[in-house]
């Protein structure tokens, strides 16, 4: 890897702890740093399973908290787009008594994107185990690791604004988040990764999200991304795709998705 192209970078990890006095605590989201280019990413918890666990370990845990975190930092750190690291140096001292960073560490990359999601998956994403024909599957972070990769070697990852919060369209505490959201030519559209292995009842939630933003919204466009094409012969992938087509939520397979950010690329804004 040649040493040029290395670019150097600090993360914290985002801890909720309940019992500051228990010194107990469980990872929540990541924050990822690059001084020399000015570049940012956060991303806290916000999947099923990951409140789920959250909820497991502390019962009493306030997702308010939780589910505000994002929204406030991202808030704060457009106010410091000058100083960012001045800001992060002091965000331990503004954050609640039950949230805290870990101590900074330094990362050398060759692709910012890739190493956020990697580190994402290593200290948020719930441990598992679940194999189907020797492969994991139902993981939507490894979908959107894969579209991260398609969409920027396309380049229109930096077009997209990443993490869309839902609940200006559905109901104030939502935690949902669709993957991606972009305009063009008048049209707001909204790209979310969906595992055809997983419960149909994350396709059942991406359809009425997609509704409650539609009844906000003039002109929308929704796609899914999924592992594979829906098959024929699958019963729960055709009530997928049926109920994606009844919401008009288009479906495009991993083998297609560079085609598709092809074609999406020469008309966003």
């Amino acid at each position: 890897m040649p040493e040029a192209r290395l670019q150097t970078c600090v993360y914290h990890i985002l801890r909720y702890t309940p019992n500051l006095i228990r010194d107990e605590w469980i990872n929540i989201g990541v924050l990822l740093h690059s001084p020399e280019r000015k570049q940012f990413r956060l991303r806290v918890l916000s999947e099923e399973e990951e409140v789920a666990r959250l909820r497991r370990l502390h019962p009493e845990a306030d997702l308010a908290i939780v589910n505000a975190l994002q929204t406030e930092i991202e808030k704060r750190i457009a106010e410091h787009r000058d100083d960012i690291a001045g800001y992060l140096s002091k965000l331990d001292e503004t954050l609640s008594n039950v949230l805290q960073l870990s101590p900074q560490k330094g990362l050398l990359t060759e692709d910012l994107d890739a190493d956020f999601d990697r580190l994402y998956r290593d200290h948020i994403t719930p441990p598992r185990a679940r194999l189907r024909a020797g492969l994991e599957t139902g993981m939507r972070s490894a979908l959107r690791t894969r579209m991260n990769d398609v969409f920027r070697s396309a380049g229109v990852l930096n077009r997209f604004e990443r993490g869309f919060r839902v609940d200006e369209f559905t109901y104030r505490g939502d935690p949902m988040k669709l993957d991606y959201a972009y305009r063009r030519n008048g049209i707001r559209g909204f790209v979310h990764a969906l595992a055809l292995a997983r419960d149909p009842g994350q396709a059942k939630v991406l359809a009425y999200t997609a509704g409650c933003i539609r009844a906000r919204l003039g002109s929308t466009e929704f796609t899914a991304v999924t592992e594979s094409e829906p098959r024929p012969d699958n019963e729960r992938h055709q009530f997928v795709a049926g109920l994606l087509s009844e919401q008009q939520i288009q479906v495009v397979p991993l083998a297609r998705l560079e085609e598709y950010a092809n074609r999406l690329r020469p008309n966003l804004h």
